[in-house]
């Protein structure tokens, strides 16, 4: 069967993605095998691939891939997030386009629209998953809200009340004006902004005097209900027991004294406003003040402002500002900057607000899962992120778990027309419930509010098992704990830490063993990639034009763990690039024809030189994969296959122009091209498999695929082998590189001399003749007059050229110039060697590498030194 002359990704991607579901290589069930779990973050239902999702897919897929190829029993479960927030905001605006406001709908109407919206778009981003070639299990796909799911979030929400953690209060909380819900802390997005800082006159009680307030929300002074001064403020003693009057509202309001107001900051008088500022309400629970909240739900201003009622307020701020300047109430109004709260959502402003909400006790249940990290149950991987996640661990605040909202599990709270409640599962637990405590049901009706999505995902490594409503299951016992996740730094506090909590709060074990934090896409500028900045590619396009496979070795080549991606579509070149170079050595490979004459020396030298290359590549790939180097591990694959296997083995065993090749040779050559297309799987898995079917390896049955064929396992391997070949890789290269600067065609062939060394060059003497086109190779115990030189390793080699292959005059120049940088980098290296704290502090190692670098220098300069000699 002849092979194609170029590779066509689209048409091996579309064949073997479907070959492997209809044999279920993705399938796994629990069997005598180690298992290798891994559970997918699951990606919002409004979601569509992008380059975060790519990198983050491609990373889980490669370590799922090779850990199943190691005879692991590999489980990669996918799944969507119903993500409350963002979902009902995306069907709200999907009925509005249709004329219909979701004030009109009852709950139960609007819930129907939204899993028809969930039901058409939610699936979209996992069908672009199998784009990217994910090896996920399919038939375990979870969401959020499927009925097993959303039953082992309300048994978890009546556990933790009956523990004790979960409680109903006032507090002020995060309010998102635009979802119209409650947040959490960790779902508020601090942004540095521009705005004014407005100071205000406020007239003092009975007198002519005012004092001067700076506030960056002249809208919230009609929510105003005190002044505060520092009591060692001797600028405003004269005011203690005083009031003054609020400028528009005309409201006295008293001026109370308490240190936490800066003398130093602004004018050091603080208008007090506790229903619209959290430092403001613990003043005002401190004093004993009224609140008085001006602001409705959607952030416009209601009755209690007495003005601009209705407003929304930012325009409120404006108008305020304008009223108090036509009443001479402004002394003035300077540019600022601050920073502001927004919804990691909407990316609304955020408004203090006092609420009912539900809360989640933090304090106790979060120790676990920081010593879990401290003592190494759990790596952060890199482990720059340890000391972000200890503090907020150790500063943890109860956690906001209700939402506004209709989308989301509801929360199991029931009342009856007293406003009493009760905690149960179902509205008939409920009214037990009721008649326990003596209590009428009488009016029941459950809690309108929805649990934060993280409250939800936080039970996702044991609910997508059924290990919440049935720990002793199979399925739970055997994948679970998991082995690895892969996830983005920013949700460490929202999603990896509630894991940790809910795991060990059920299992009393953690979710997962490592925890690898990806960094952020960035273009090549260091942007974040963004559909508003318009700096981000689509994922989809990218695969149409360079291949998945090109696009996978692209994003991570670029990407080490925990560092920001500079992502340039030039890296999905050299991926592609790379295909190609595989795709092109195969077909020279299959091309050649073959001989029962047996090998020759300098074939079976070339075997036992890539054999050694390979098992030493293998070792370093496999520990880079052992400390999360992915990036690292495919970069040892790629020089491993581009140089050593295809630009230095293939060469060295190939035979002369339309010459068969020794059968033994292409057996071995198979054998080898077997193990780097099984190297390189995990990272292009559909090449690798396409290749791996070709008639040149033999008949393979049905389940006989590259996708289950054994992954290299770490061999011993000899260094000086490959130390040696090393030097003859040098003396080959420079031959070349004296060829090229001279001008010299390839075709002319040279004669070369090598001094005596400690290598036996015998066996090499063919590959070097043949690689490095040697009309003459000799082995010299003199040096060799008027030829040019060069050192490889400690080699000394010499090449005679013709008087006409040789510009006397360019050549010394090329040398004086060569002897110079050399004097130059000997300077500084022994600069490094003479500073005795580089030299006490220093590893050995590094130092000895200085004092090699030194030597190598030193004999470099004397061969140069002698060729410049040789020249006259």
């Amino acid at each position: 069967m002849s092979i194609a002359k170029t590779y066509n990704p689209k048409e091996a991607e579309e064949k073997w993605y479907s070959y492997w579901m209809e044999n279920g290589f993705f399938r796994s069930t629990p069997d005598e095998r180690e298992p290798y779990t891994i559970v997918m973050p699951p990606p919002n239902v409004t979601g569509v691939l992008h380059m975060g999702h790519m990198l983050n897919n491609t990373i889980q897929d490669v370590l799922i891939r090779r850990a199943r190829m190691q005879g692991k029993n590999a489980c990669w479960v996918p799944g969507t997030d119903h993500a409350s927030i963002a979902t009902e905001a995306k069907v709200v605006a999907m009925l509005k386009e249709q004329g219909i406001d979701k004030k009109s709908l009852t709950r139960e109407d609007f819930l129907k629209h939204a899993w028809e919206w969930k039901e058409k778009y939610g699936g979209i981003i996992l069908k672009q998953l199998e784009k990217l070639g994910a090896s996920c299990d399919w038939d375990r796909t979870k969401f959020t809200m499927d009925p097993d799911l959303s039953e082992a979030v309300i048994d978890t929400f009546i556990k933790f009340y009956k523990d004790g953690y979960i409680y109903r209060g006032v507090r002020m909380v995060n309010w998102d004006p635009q979802g119209k819900t409650a947040l959490s802390d960790e779902e508020v997005i601090r942004k540095e902004v521009n705005q004014k800082l407005y100071y205000i006159r406020y007239k003092i009680k009975d007198s002519d005097e005012y004092i001067i307030i700076a506030t960056t929300r002249p809208e919230t002074i009609m929510a105003d209900t005190a002044i505060c001064i520092n009591p060692n403020d001797e600028r405003y003693a004269h005011l203690k027991g005083k009031s003054v009057i609020v400028p528009l509202v005309n409201r006295e309001i008293p001026v109370i004294q308490d240190e936490y107001v800066e003398m130093e900051f602004g004018t050091g008088c603080l208008k007090v406003t506790p229903a619209h500022d959290l430092n403001d309400y613990e003043l005002g629970q401190k004093h004993n003040l009224p609140v008085i909240d001006i602001l409705n739900d959607d952030g416009t201003l209601n009755e209690k402002a007495e003005i601009l009622v209705g407003e929304d307020r930012f325009i409120a701020r404006k108008k305020v500002a304008k009223l108090l300047e036509e009443v001479g109430q402004i002394e003035k109004i300077e540019d600022y900057k601050s920073q502001v709260g927004f919804s990691e959502r909407t990316d609304a402003a955020i408004e203090p607000k006092l609420s009912m909400q539900w809360f989640c006790k933090m304090e106790e249940i979060a120790k676990p899962a920081l010593s879990y990290v401290e003592d190494g149950t759990i790596k952060l991987i890199p482990e720059k992120f340890f000391a972000s996640y200890k503090h907020w661990m150790e500063n943890v605040k109860d956690w906001c778990i209700s939402r506004q909202l209709w989308w989301g599990q509801r929360i199991p709270a029931w009342y009856n027309d007293k406003n009493e409640w009760v905690v149960a599962k179902t509205e008939a637990d409920a009214i037990k419930e009721f008649e326990a405590q003596g209590k009428s049901a009488a009016g029941i009706r459950q809690e309108d509010d929805v649990l934060d999505t993280w409250f939800s995902s936080g039970l996702w490594p044991m609910s997508v098992f059924d290990g919440v409503r049935n720990p002793e299951n199979e399925d739970f016992k055997y994948y679970y704990p998991t082995n690895d996740l892969v996830t983005a730094p920013e949700i460490l506090f929202f999603w990896v830490a509630r894991m940790i909590i809910m795991g060990h709060d059920y299992t009393q074990k953690p979710p997962f063993r490592n925890v690898y934090l990806t960094g952020i896409v960035r273009d090549k500028l260091g942007r974040k990639m963004s559909k508003s900045l318009g700096n981000s590619p689509d994922p989809i396009e990218l695969m149409e034009q360079y291949g998945t496979d090109g696009v996978r070795v692209g994003m991570l080549l670029s990407s080490p763990a925990g560092n920001d991606l500079m992502f340039d579509v030039s890296y999905c070149e050299q991926g592609r690039n790379f295909a190609n170079k595989i795709w092109n050595a195969f077909r020279l490979v299959k091309g050649w024809e073959t001989t029962n004459t047996p090998a020759t020396e300098a074939q079976k030298t070339a075997a036992v030189w890539f054999e050694n290359r390979f098992n030493q590549a293998v070792a370093e790939i496999d520990e880079h994969f052992a400390n999360y180097r992915l990036s690292d591990a495919l970069m040892a694959t790629y020089k491993l296959i581009w140089d050593d296997f295809c630009a230095w083995y293939l060469e060295l065993v190939k035979p002369a122009y339309q010459q068969p090749i020794e059968a033994e040779t292409l057996e071995t050559v198979k054998v080898f091209f077997q193990k780097v297309l099984a190297l390189a799987h995990p990272f292009m898995p559909f090449l690798t498999e396409e290749l791996y079917h070709d008639e040149i390896f033999g008949a393979r049955d049905a389940k006989d695929c590259i996708i289950v064929a054994e992954y290299p396992k770490v061999a011993t391997f000899d260094e000086n082998i490959i130390k040696e070949f090393a030097t003859v890789q040098q003396i080959i290269s420079e031959v070349r590189a004296i060829r090229n600067s001279k001008g010299i065609s390839p075709k002319v062939e040279l004669p070369l001399a090598i001094s005596n060394t400690d290598i036996d060059f015998a066996k090499y003497q063919e590959s070097i003749i043949k690689l490095a086109n040697i009309s003459e190779l000799t082995f010299v115990q003199e040096k060799v007059t008027g030829a040019l030189s060069f050192l490889a390793s400690k080699t000394e080699c010499y090449v005679q050229l013709a008087a006409d292959n040789i510009d006397v005059e360019a050549e010394r120049e090329r040398i004086t110039k060569e002897i110079e940088y050399l004097k130059g980098f000997l300077v500084s290296v022994d600069k490094k060697l003479s500073n005795e704290r580089f030299v006490q502090n220093a590893k050995p190692e590094i130092v000895q590498n200085e004092q090699n670098k030194k030597a190598d220098a030193e004999a470099k300069i004397q061969i140069l030194e002698e060729s410049l000699a040789n020249l006259g």
